[in-house]
């Protein structure tokens, strides 16, 4: 199994930016993980056609943490690669959250689209700690 989270725009913030990239290396010890911008002529389908696409989106569903580690749980069962989409500021290509097997909402509130990805790369690392019962989750 390996995580990937992809997302639009330039990081702009150095302190954000860093928190996700320090809960990815965590993940890291878990699964193999990368975090990479994306450019809208991407196709994150085409590059992990049989991975678990998750695309964040604020009318998506909303998971509390014991149902978000559960699907980390299935796919990595199923060894699927799970890939994670952040959409920038005008939102995700027209289309892409239709392709995704599922719409994510981290929250009916609105957040910058970087400390979206530093909590959504939180959640991920919450779910594999909880997995293999480290105390992180108490």
């Amino acid at each position: 199994m390996k995580i990937y989270l992809y997302f639009f725009g330039k990081p702009r913030d150095s302190h954000v930016n860093a928190i996700a990239e320090d809960y990815l290396r965590r993940i890291s010890h878990y699964a193999k993980t990368e975090m990479t911008e994306l450019r809208a002529r991407s196709d994150p389908w085409a590059k992990h056609p049989s991975a678990y696409s998750i695309c964040l989106d604020p009318a998506g569903q909303r998971l509390d943490s014991t149902a978000f580690t559960a699907l980390v749980q299935r796919t990595e069962r199923e060894a699927r690669d799970l890939v994670f989409i952040v959409g920038g500021a005008d939102g995700l290509p027209t289309g892409w959250g239709d392709r995704a097997n599922l719409r994510l909402s981290l929250s009916p509130m609105t957040y910058p689209h970087e400390l979206a990805r530093a909590m959504l790369a939180e959640q991920i690392y919450r779910a594999f700690t909880t997995l293999r019962g480290h105390p992180y989750p108490r």
